[in-house]
């Protein structure tokens, strides 16, 4: 079988997979002759002829770059006007946060990047700070990539060098050097390249209920780091909706209702379009029940509305719009806190050939969460109202994170473990999702794809820094407004 027909068969059963449609051509692909783990693994390593992996290591700013100010004011033209102040101004904070918030820009540069050919069901927004522990339906803590917004069909490379520039940009800005920079990249390619050889020659099914949990991180960090990771891991299990209501809400006649805090978390009596928000509410949660099985549609009718507030969240989502929904079971101490959140169409979206689309972007976001992260959020859903697609999950349920500090260096010996955490997260998100023989025999046992990376990251962290200093021109200008937000209180 060749390259290209091993990819096609691959991509369309990847496609069915993503979209679990029952078609004909399914029962066809169950009979079909599947290529060994060796035949896949030679054929990954056949594309390094015609994408050899030290190709991976150039990135030059092209002459024809669009202006990133100017990309970033498009995407802003669908949003909430009075918190785009908001958007800069977080994003103005740093190098780093810049990055974190200006997914679509470095699209289009990665667009422009060689590729071996080989698609996963890629992030999208693939960095250092979108990854942390959650709850499995088990009450298990595990550790996944946790922001889904941006997925979409993709190179996997994509993803990967995202990822690592991701890693230079925070050595940076935690006062690392250039050469601790370029480890922390190299260490992150390193760890998928063996992870997803492992996975490479795993059965299917163990692939797919492998996960990340709690001894398996402790059992991957360097011995200095296990008190910290106990630390985290002890703060996310206190986090869940018991204690969002403690920090969230007070008491008023007797129930609780979310505390104001403007223009952050506000309770609107009307959407922008003139719609009263109960009705819109009303009208959002029937789409969104409509998505739900029928064992979790049960479980949450059980629940009743208690508030409802808009709240800004994150760094490239805000002026997106955003929800919080206080719902309550049995008793006060029987709360759930649900997130209504606005899915536009994903930054890969332009540059992909997309073999198979969906009529609803927060269907996009739920089908690639379900698809990589493994043990899901069981109120995953998605819906659409006002001609707005969202998605819907819980707000608190055993979360948490590593917090990168401007400025503190001392933290870098304390991540060594972590660079490796989000690489092997990564692959075994693109494990689920794609080929990961294939993939593996394009990587290789050697550092090659490491070093290539890791100066692709290099030359990456220089572009963040000139765009960030774009961004920071724009405002002296008077081109754009930004706004912290305690300014805006």
């Amino acid at each position: 079988m060749s390259v290209v027909s091993l990819q096609a068969n691959i991509d369309q059963s990847y496609a069915h997979m993503l979209t679990a449609r029952e078609h004909m051509a399914l029962l066809e692909n169950f009979t079909a002759r599947r290529p060994s783990i060796a035949e896949r693994l030679a054929a990954g390593k056949a594309l390094r002829e015609k994408v050899p992996r030290a190709a991976h290591g150039r990135y030059e700013k092209r002459s024809d770059r669009p202006d990133p100010v100017a990309i970033l004011e498009q995407q802003n033209a669908g949003r909430v006007q009075k918190l785009v102040p908001v958007r800069y101004g977080r994003m103005l904070a740093s190098p780093f946060a810049f990055l974190r918030g200006s997914a679509a820009v470095m699209a289009g540069d990665l667009s422009r990047t060689p590729v071996s050919g080989m698609q996963v069901a890629a992030c999208g927004d693939m960095h250092v700070a979108n990854f942390g522990l959650y709850a499995s339906a088990e009450r298990n803590l595990v550790f996944a990539i946790n922001d889904f917004d941006e997925v979409h069909p993709g190179p996997w490379e994509w993803d990967l060098k995202r990822l690592a520039a991701s890693a230079a940009v925070a050595v940076r800005f935690m006062g690392g050097d250039k050469h601790e920079a370029t480890a922390a990249a190299r260490a992150i390619v390193r760890s998928y390249r063996k992870r997803i050889r492992r996975y490479g020659e795993t059965g299917y099914l163990q692939v797919w209920y492998e996960t990340i949990d709690e001894r398996v991180i402790l059992d991957a960090v360097p011995p200095r780091q296990r008190r910290g990771a106990e630390r985290l891991m002890d703060a996310a299990r206190a986090k869940g909706h018991i204690r969002t209501l403690d920090k969230m809400t007070e008491q008023v006649n007797g129930e609780h209702r979310i505390v104001e805090d403007v223009p952050l978390i506000v309770r609107e009596t009307h959407l922008e379009t003139g719609t009263p928000a109960d009705v819109a509410l009303g009208h959002t949660l029937r789409a969104y029940l409509e998505s739900l099985p029928n064992d979790r549609r049960r479980l949450l009718s059980r629940y009743r509305i208690i508030d409802v507030a808009r709240k800004v969240v994150g760094v490239g989502s805000v002026g997106t719009s955003c929800w919080v929904v206080l719902l309550q079971g049995i008793d006060a101490d029987d709360p759930l806190f649900l997130q209504i959140k606005e899915a536009q169409a994903s930054v890969l979206a332009p540059y992909i050939e997309a073999t198979l689309s969906f009529d609803n972007q927060g269907q996009r976001v739920v089908v690639g969460q379900r698809l990589t992260q493994g043990s899901p959020d069981i109120f995953l859903g998605w819906g659409r109202n006002e001609g707005r697609d969202f998605y819907v999950r819980q707000l608190a349920d055993m979360k948490g994170g590593v917090k990168f500090v401007e400025g503190n260096k001392a933290g870098l010996d304390g991540l060594s473990g972590y660079w490796g955490l989000c690489g092997w997260a990564l692959a075994l998100a693109h494990a689920k999702s794609g080929d990961p023989s294939m993939i593996a025999g394009y990587c290789g046992n050697s550092a090659a794809l490491d070093d290539a990376i890791a100066r692709f990251a290099l030359a990456y962290l220089r572009q963040t820094e000139q765009d960030y200093d774009a961004l920071a021109a724009a405002k002296r200008s008077g081109r754009i407004q930004a706004a912290s937000d305690e300014v805006l209180k």
